[in-house]
């Protein structure tokens, strides 16, 4: 086909299902396509963004990817960006009938995007944001050398997860090692204060006495600030760098913790759009077959976008049609269901909308169930309802990472860093572990501590610079 009719063809397209979006209230930000080379699309899909600062981590992401495309064992048919205006960029060599429904997706994502509750406070401007960044970052590498740059955001990058999604507005806390420590905090200050401390008692409990102190005084989750913060070894560029990687984990946190909701309410509406255009008989087929390998089932993973269709479908269908015990229980008229759906749309992200609607008539249907490598075999070890469903929504928990925290920025009394994973029944990987912790020993500056739990037993993780090693408490 001719690019420019093929071009008006989109156009057209693109009017109708927007104008049926809208007819559905959907509520989008301004959306701008493009239609991009294999090549293009899959180096935004290894950096996740237009535009982004250069690593060696997202060259390799970039490989695999084109490599399962070249030979026709996955496929990325769109990308889009959250911001204002929208931006979605389409892979060429697309068919028509893939573009409508991968239009009609993305305007579910759009709408998404806007309206949820965890994406209010997401900068809409990031891909500028990161167009700047990336521009330091070559200004950092051409004045201290790319390997230096490159080592010192693979530090970096080796704990990005390890922030507070949210900014929480509260007082910094600074001091630690070199807070003094004396009785006498409120008296005069003289060269031979610290003569009192040799008659000092074990406690103490004069007014201003701080000696009981800690640092930090409660439990840091954001470890990528604290280091920002209050490490003594890193230069300014280097906590710009560590400042950029934390903005760009929160920009892409609430895409993390929405997943099964955002592609499952993507995958709603381009089935009901879809559904209200006029199709020929060969794109009613080719819809009906990429629809179904969308939200296509797999014995060893969940589908984000079959799971998440399925609960916002059972949703709609209760609200609209409550059985008799629903609405005597519940207070339910029925006729409700659309405005449900849109209403866990704004409010919910997955484990929410995990906890509060995936049913046990669901978990039959979808037949799922929890399973675990016994010996050399993986075996399906539970399918009662509610423990699938809390075991699911357990492994959402901070986004499926390790939930760890610094306990203390002064241990030993000589600046280590102390870390403490919080144990809720799932172990850290030990060689992933210990290949971090040397990173966290670059950010710091002194030695690094992290404990945890191994077959039951708390145990403590070091590395002071030289070797890692582990020692039972």
């Amino acid at each position: 086909m001719n690019p420019h009719e093929e071009i008006k063809l989109l156009e057209k397209a693109l009017r109708l299902i927007s104008g049926k979006a809208r007819e559905f209230n959907l509520d989008f930000y301004d959306m701008f396509f493009e239609i991009c080379p294999a090549e293009i699309i899959y180096t935004f899909g290894a950096y996740s963004m237009p535009t982004r600062f250069s690593h060696w981590t997202f060259g390799k992401a970039y490989h695999k990817m084109k490599t399962q495309y070249d030979y026709n064992l996955g496929r990325i048919y769109e990308m889009v960006i959250n911001s204002n205006p929208c931006y979605a960029f389409l892979l060429e060599g697309n068919t028509l009938i893939q573009n409508k429904l991968v239009m009609a997706h993305v305007l579910g994502h759009c709408d998404f995007f806007k309206n949820n509750a965890y994406f209010k406070k997401t900068s809409r401007v990031m891909v500028e944001s990161m167009a700047a960044a990336a521009d330091r970052f070559r200004g950092y590498e051409f004045k201290y050398g790319h390997a230096r740059v490159e080592s010192f955001i693979d530090a970096a990058i080796a704990i990005q997860e390890h922030i507070e999604p949210r900014d929480l507005k509260k007082d910094v806390k600074t001091g630690g090692a070199g807070k003094e420590k004396t009785c006498r905090a409120g008296g005069p200050k003289t060269p031979y204060d610290d003569l009192w401390s040799l008659d000092q008692a074990a406690e103490c409990h004069c007014e201003g006495c701080d000696k009981k102190k800690v640092f930090p005084e409660n439990p840091e989750k954001d470890l990528v600030m604290f280091i920002i913060q209050h490490s003594k070894e890193l230069e300014d560029w280097q906590r710009d760098i560590m400042s950029v990687i934390r903005q760009e984990m929160q920009y892409f946190w609430p895409q993390m913790e929405t997943k099964i909701m955002n592609e499952g309410w993507a995958s709603y509406w381009h089935l009901k759009i879809m559904r209200e255009i006029e199709l020929d008989e060969s794109e009613a087929v080719e819809f009906a077959k990429m629809h179904s390998g969308i939200i296509q089932t797999s014995r060893s993973r969940l589908n984000p976008y079959a799971l998440g269709l399925k609960i916002f479908e059972d949703i709609e269908k209760r609200w609209d049609d409550p059985t008799a015990e629903e609405k005597e229980k519940y207070g339910r008229p029925g006729g409700q269901g659309r405005e449900k759906i849109f209403e866990v749309r704004a409010v919910d992200n997955d484990i929410s909308f995990l906890r509060n609607y995936l049913t046990r008539e669901l978990v039959e249907e979808m037949d799922l169930y929890l399973y675990k490598k016994v010996g050399y075999d993986w075996k399906i070890v539970d399918k009662e309802w509610e423990k699938v469903r809390d075991a699911t929504v357990n492994s959402l928990t901070n986004c499926s990472y390790p939930y760890i925290v610094v306990q203390d920025g002064d241990f030993n009394k000589r600046g280590e860093l102390y870390l403490k994973h919080n144990y809720e029944g799932a172990e850290l990987d030990v060689l992933y572990l210990e290949k971090t912790l040397p990173h966290v020993y670059t950010l710091w500056g002194r030695p690094a501590h992290l404990e945890t739990v191994l077959d039951e037993k708390p145990v403590l993780f070091s590395y002071n610079g030289e070797k890692c090693s582990k020692k039972f408490l």
